[in-house]
């Protein structure tokens, strides 16, 4: 099967795979080349698969869609990582969310003084009438 794992910025993974192993939103499936065709909605979890060559691989994806169309297997999804051992992936996806977490801080701060801003604009409107 041809994997094809895509971000709207990137082409996270794109090769053969003899196993594929996800995560959607009814439970874990595995794929082999002669499974039946199918979409299956994505939970944010790891995606693993197995290379032509034997090796195991691991995508830490985000929630997306896989569809599995005659020979090729295509993920969309928002954010995925790529390690060879679940070890690493576990820890860059700790690193990741931790960075993810304070951009969200840091944005809802900014958002929330634009929203003050704005009540103080209106209350001095409403004065002046």
């Amino acid at each position: 099967m041809q994997l094809l794992v895509t971000t709207p910025t990137d082409i996270v993974a794109d090769e053969r795979a003899g196993k594929i192993i996800a995560e959607a939103t009814n439970g874990s499936f595995a794929l082999l080349p002669r499974h039946v065709d199918f979409v299956a909605p994505l939970t944010a979890g790891v995606l693993a698969y197995q290379t032509m060559e034997g090796e195991e691989r691991f995508l830490g994806v985000d929630e997306g869609f896989l569809v599995k169309m005659g020979g090729s297997v295509r993920v969309s999804t928002r954010n995925a990582l790529r390690e060879d051992t679940l070890e690493r992936l576990q820890t860059r996806v700790h690193a990741e969310f931790e960075a993810r977490s304070a951009r969200e801080v840091a944005a809802r701060s900014a958002l929330a003084r634009l929203e003050t801003g704005l009540i103080r604009r209106f209350v001095e409107l409403e004065r002046q009438l």
